[in-house]
């Protein structure tokens, strides 16, 4: 009797005991759901940071790869020395450096982590905010002198859609024209790269080729960009990539 008092006696705290872990388990599962939820996006828990499509599946890389492996895609494009990239796939170079194969959407996503508490700026003489600069100056660096527009001297006050970045200097158009499918990779291959890039470089959208990345958005994806004529290759961002960056002041 007085064994089976003291076995029933463990056995009961042993069942309390696990029933305490399930319950710690599931209140740390619903803090980290709560603090998904708050950051407006989808949860990223056990995700890689940045996706890469391959003809051979997807491949998971950390932000450094990521900015690694598309700036090496592009300075091999140009013919120049690029990054050591031996200790990340293969087929991750290859496909950031050919691009999407026909309808192929973009190949290479990361998670948004847009920064908060950023100040906010005054366009300066060449029509661009700093943050702005900042991105042309890192883009010039990686892929040469380019066709650009959306910004002037003094800023710009017509030719894009209301409440455009552009009027505040915080936007940047990269041409690749005409729409073909050789302009289209190299299109794919500056998007990338943004991406890629956006954390460091405080980027908010990029969107080219009917697709829109934000920064505001955790899931490692791109999005369908509904233009406001579909007719128009200008509007689909067909035949230029569009860069913008945070405004700040939040």
């Amino acid at each position: 009797m007085i064994n089976d008092n003291l076995n029933g006696g463990r056995r009961r705290r042993v069942g309390l005991f696990v029933m305490l872990l399930l319950l710690a388990v599931l209140a740390s599962a619903a803090v980290l759901v709560v603090s998904g939820l708050r950051s407006g996006g989808s949860l990223s828990l056990g995700l890689p940071e940045c996706t890469v499509h391959t003809a051979e599946g997807e491949v998971g890389l950390d932000r450094d790869e990521a900015k690694r492996a598309t700036t090496a895609a592009a300075l091999l494009a140009r013919g120049l020395e690029a990054p050591d990239t031996s200790d990340i796939d293969d087929a991750v170079i290859q496909r950031l450096t050919d691009g999407p194969a026909e309808d192929a959407g973009p190949g290479l996503a990361c998670r948004g982590s847009a920064s908060g508490g950023l100040e906010e700026q005054q366009l300066g003489a060449s029509g661009l905010t700093p943050r702005a600069e900042q991105v042309l100056e890192a883009m010039t660096g990686v892929f040469g002198k380019q066709s650009l527009g959306g910004y002037a001297p003094g800023g710009v006050s017509q030719g894009h859609g209301a409440a455009s970045t552009h009027y505040d200097g915080r936007a940047i158009d990269i041409f690749f024209r005409p729409v073909s499918e050789d302009n289209r990779r190299d299109g794919w291959m500056l998007a990338h790269w943004l991406v890629a890039h956006a954390e460091d470089l405080d980027i908010q959208y990029v969107i080219f080729d009917d697709r829109f990345w934000s920064a505001h958005l955790t899931r490692a994806q791109w999005h369908d960009y509904d233009a406001p004529d579909p007719s128009n290759e200008i509007l689909r961002h067909l035949d230029h990539v569009h860069v913008d960056v945070l405004g700040g002041g939040d």
